[in-house]
């Protein structure tokens, strides 16, 4: 497993830019397929973007396509989400999560290694 923790979360105005970290540890994260979820209040866990080994391959919810960008530096063992034109609808707890796989999973069964998460609100 990848140990994962992210930053980056804050207050933000509609409209704003976030960009949100997600900084691993141990050797395997460059063989690593990633991913971003949110949890927002009594909702349940939704995925928002992955990408995978490489970075070659990245995937979008539809509810963020056009605004956050998902990618990731393997030298820095860190991935990133950056996330543009926030929303009130965005304000959730961002995780982001690991597996060691041949594809690149979009839902949270797929993951095996998760971080603590970063709080993200967006004011209207």
């Amino acid at each position: 497993q990848v140990q994962l923790v992210e930053s980056g979360g804050g207050l933000v105005q509609a409209g704003d830019s976030l960009r949100l970290s997600c900084a691993a540890s141990g050797r395997t994260f460059s063989r690593a397929n990633m991913g971003w979820f949110r949890q927002a209040p009594g909702k349940e866990r939704e995925f928002v973007a992955a990408i995978s080994r490489s970075g070659d391959s990245t995937y979008y919810a539809d509810s963020v396509k056009g605004r956050f960008t998902i990618s990731r530096d393997n030298a820095k063992i860190t991935l990133y989400l950056q996330m543009n034109s926030l929303k009130p609808e965005d304000t959730a707890v961002y995780y982001c999560a690991a597996v060691l796989s041949l594809m690149v999973p979009t839902t949270q069964r797929g993951y095996d290694s998760w971080g603590q998460g970063t709080q993200v609100t967006v004011s209207s």
